[in-house]
């Protein structure tokens, strides 16, 4: 873990692997002079109010977190398997459709860290064959509960938003209030219309 200032009101966290241990104890107890939290994949930016701290402090207070263990728990996501981007995913990987649906549920992912929308969830980890790009251009209108990959992450969306994902399923966006924070495990599961 390296500890860079970021001009005199941000300190940036890199080199953290999975953002979400270092988001979870600095989100419990705080340093002083930390007004915001900005996770993203293997960083963390703590923005700080610079009459209360500089970043020298805020560096030395960092140090001395301990980092907990994710947060236990997992969650099961029920997914109908119906997305208009399925072929298209099976095409980009090699797999049919069948199998793209086996390597999604057959290995967890973990949520790595939240954001572009609240409680949307990034999660990194399972089958790395489903590894593939995001759509060349953004869907103006990404339903609620759609479920799909883009690069090394994966997403289910909480809201209808603008989104360029792959779309390869969709899940009921009731169950995901609150479920997705970062840290905790995602099982999808086949669900059949």
């Amino acid at each position: 873990m390296r500890i860079l200032p970021s001009g005199d009101a941000a300190v940036i966290v890199a080199d953290v692997g999975d953002a979400s241990g270092p988001l979870a104890a600095l989100a419990a107890r705080p340093p002083r002079g930390v007004v915001d939290l900005v996770p993203a994949p293997r960083t963390l930016m703590l923005v700080l109010d610079p009459s209360a701290v500089d970043a020298e402090e805020a560096v030395a207070a960092v140090r001395g977190v301990r980092l907990p263990a994710p947060p236990a728990g997992a969650v099961r996501v029920p997914v109908v398997y119906d997305g208009a981007d399925l072929r298209d995913v099976a095409d980009l990987t090699g797999l049919t459709p069948g199998q793209v649906i086996e390597a999604r549920t057959g290995t967890p992912w973990t949520v790595a860290f939240d954001g572009s929308a609240p409680g949307f969830g990034y999660l990194t980890g399972g089958d790395p064959r489903l590894r593939v790009p995001r759509r060349g251009a953004s869907r103006r209108r990404v339903p609620a509960g759609a479920v799909g990959p883009a690069g090394p992450f994966s997403g289910v969306c909480p809201m209808e938003a603008p989104g360029g994902r792959l779309l390869i399923g969709r899940t009921d966006p009731s169950l995901l209030p609150g479920a997705l924070r970062p840290g905790v495990q995602v099982h999808f599961t086949r669900r059949h219309p």
